[in-house]
């Protein structure tokens, strides 16, 4: 199961330190002339491919800005973390990373945030065009300030296999379908044939749970304390545990969707176009993700990645002069052709979204779009961060079949700790594990 889990969730689990050693002196600064803008990309992590980079933002910048020189860094261990730019004495003007959890591990951690309020005012940039959702992230992580801007969302979205549908006779998902009516398909269409067992259903149990769409808090919005006991999480955690509790449909991998194995996933766009595309022969197409009756026009919480400027940067109004176009409407429809789900609240750009996207014609993906971001739970700024502890609930209930209340109490008790430990180790000046 651990796994299981690692393997769908993992990626955002670099390294873990306890020292500030390497932290910039507050007389840094991003070593870069004018004219030059060095660009740091942590995630999304495909941007580690040039084409990609030079597709989604390369090309924008050097049309607007023909007279500026581009330097562009990805992400790599080792050789190329944040670490490594600091001990070279290079700092980027502009950083694209996951916002809810590395503002604090990485961006924070390196004092390198920055608040943009003074230059949003400055060039009268209108955050209210953007999602919310998106947004509420940004503000969510910046002490009251903002010290990034939303760029991309990795949606988790509902993609089914059509064949396994025909073979049982059954109609396909359909937008607005409720947890219970997936519930009884995932019922129907787990079976055996010969040697070949068909799941009816899969999700990486974390993704769900940390990104539920009822925006349920795992952390207190006003105390420093955890917050996962509550009906709504018991509601949540019992929603899930049932479909791995169908007989013939145990957690699996949800990559086993690309061998054509499983009815229905869902799984994060990047991991959709992941299956789509190694094999070639999958009859599938998108629903939007099931819904609660309490929240009946609701998808996930977007898992957002934001654009930041470097508090070391000597280039502060150029860089927000190319954040602020890259979140143009005309450069946004330009970026959603390409299957990115951007932030900009533009008919435009949804209509536009995945044209670009050979594997996607003819698809539904406009499914996307018939449900709207379930807004992350604010919190008091200035309180400690840690992620949700999600590894171990699951655990305690597949692997020790320990009942919900029970699993959610003592997955609130060990995070009460790491809150504990962390807030006095960040007091203390270092870095906590648990960030």
């Amino acid at each position: 199961m651990l796994v299981v889990l690692a393997g769908c969730f993992g990626e955002t689990n670099r390294e873990s330190v306890r020292t500030t050693e390497g932290t910039p002196s507050s007389e840094a600064v991003a070593q870069t002339p004018d004219k030059e803008l060095f660009i740091f990309t942590a995630w999304p992590s495909y941007f580690a491919k040039k084409e990609i980079f030079e597709r989604q933002i390369g090309q924008f910048i050097k049309k607007k800005f023909p007279d500026i020189k581009i330097k562009h860094v990805a992400w790599d261990n080792p050789g190329k973390r944040y670490e490594d730019m600091i001990a070279n004495g290079t700092i980027p003007d502009i950083i694209f990373d996951d916002v809810r959890r590395n503002t604090y591990r990485q961006v924070r951690r390196f004092k390198m945030e920055f608040d943009m309020t003074d230059l949003i005012k400055k060039y009268n940039f209108d955050t209210s065009t953007l999602n919310p959702a998106f947004m509420q992230h940004s503000i969510n992580s910046s002490d009251g300030k903002l010290y990034s801007l939303p760029y991309n969302s990795n949606e988790y979205v509902m993609v089914y296999n059509k064949e396994i549908f025909d073979k049982a006779g059954l109609d396909y998902p359909k937008d607005g379908m409720t947890w219970d009516d997936a519930y009884e398909l995932a019922k129907k269409l787990t079976r055996q044939e010969g040697d070949i067992p068909y799941r009816g259903f899969q999700m990486n149990p974390a993704a769900y749970l940390r990104f539920n769409q009822l925006s349920e808090p795992g952390l207190d919005p006003n105390e420093n304390q955890a917050s996962m006991v509550s009906d709504k999480w018991t509601k949540i955690v019992d929603n899930l545990r049932r479909f791995y509790e169908i007989p013939g449909n145990p957690l699996v991998n949800t990559n086993e969707f690309s061998r054509g194995r499983v009815a229905m996933v869902i799984d994060s766009m990047e991991n959709v176009t992941k299956f789509v595309t190694e094999n070639k022969n999958l009859n599938f197409d998108f629903a939007s993700a099931p819904i609660f009756p309490e929240a009946l026009k609701s998808r996930f919480q977007p898992n957002t990645y934001g654009m930041f400027i470097t508090n070391q940067s000597n280039n502060k109004d150029l860089a927000f002069q190319v954040i602020a176009y890259l979140l143009s409407p005309e450069i946004q429809v330009e970026i959603a052709k390409q299957g990115i789900m951007v932030p900009l609240k533009d008919t435009a750009a949804q209509q536009a979204f995945g044209q670009a996207v050979p594997e996607w014609q003819g698809k539904h993906i406009q499914s996307l779009f018939a449900l709207n971001s379930a807004k992350p739970p604010s919190r008091k700024p200035g309180l400690t961060f840690i992620n949700e502890d999600t590894y171990l609930m699951w655990r305690m209930i597949s692997s020790d079949s320990i009942d919900t209340q029970t699993a959610l109490r003592k997955t609130n008790e060990s995070m009460n700790k790491n809150i504990e430990e962390a807030t006095k180790t960040q007091k203390e000046g270092g870095i906590s594990e648990y960030d």
